[in-house]
């Protein structure tokens, strides 16, 4: 169980986050919704040690979270451009994990194989469609095999056409009972996610709304600001 209690970000005098608390269990998928600024990157931030908090606790099985446990899908990737596909696999796990390069070539053709990129290996990334990055950008936060996996914004790089393929890939990642937080402001990818778990609307840096992707999916209308946050995205409810 994932347990985030009462995380606090103050900036320049400005309030990011206050007071956040969520949970998540393994093979839940939990989203963190809100329009830009509403504080949703930097929580994923502070979860990946790449922001300090000024207040709360993370923890995971009831102890803090090693860093080592969780890994996050950047907004615009962060792939290696000078890095062909599979390079940009085997690295982390060479420096980082320190695996053989025998080793590290074997799990990354297995991932790339599962995310129909074996035969862009070679590639560079900058030849790779939106759609080839993202699933590139996925392989290789698993490729760490971690507990958590956190990802921002992975639809704004990408065709809305591609959001459903998206939704897939987080419902797989849920079922190989990893912990999966995605920040967004797509309603649709939440509407096409058929899994365990919860959203919580964040506004000016404020959980002001939380409830189980179960109950989005039978009677969003029931919700007073998803439902509001959702016209604004351009869906009607019936």
């Amino acid at each position: 169980m994932l347990n985030i209690h009462n995380i606090s970000k103050t900036m320049q005098n400005k309030p990011i986050l206050q007071h956040i608390s969520v949970q998540a269990a393994p093979g839940e998928v939990v989203f963190v919704l809100g329009e830009s600024g509403a504080g949703k990157s930097t929580l994923l931030r502070i979860l990946n040690s790449l922001e300090k908090k000024d207040t709360g606790t993370i923890a995971l099985n009831g102890k803090e979270l090693d860093k080592k446990a969780v890994t996050l899908v950047f907004q615009h990737f962060n792939l290696f451009e000078n890095l062909t596909v599979l390079q940009n696999i085997t690295l982390a796990l060479e420096k980082v994990q320190h695996k053989n390069v025998t080793e590290a070539k074997d799990i990354a053709q297995e991932l790339l194989q599962k995310y129909k990129l074996e035969d862009r290996a070679a590639a560079f990334v900058h030849a790779l469609s939106g759609g080839q990055k993202q699933r590139l950008a996925i392989a290789r936060a698993l490729a760490i095999n971690p507990s958590v996996i956190c990802l921002d914004e992975p639809t704004s790089a990408l065709d809305p056409a591609l959001s459903n393929y998206i939704a897939q890939e987080l419902q797989q990642l849920a079922v190989k009972q990893c912990i999966v937080i995605v920040a967004t402001h797509d309603m649709n990818l939440v509407l096409n996610t058929k899994a365990n778990g919860t959203v919580y609307l964040l506004d000016k840096g404020q959980i002001v709304e939380t409830a189980s992707l179960e109950t989005i999916h039978k009677d969003a209308a029931q919700l007073k600001y998803l439902k509001t946050f959702m016209q604004g995205e351009g869906i009607t409810l019936s």
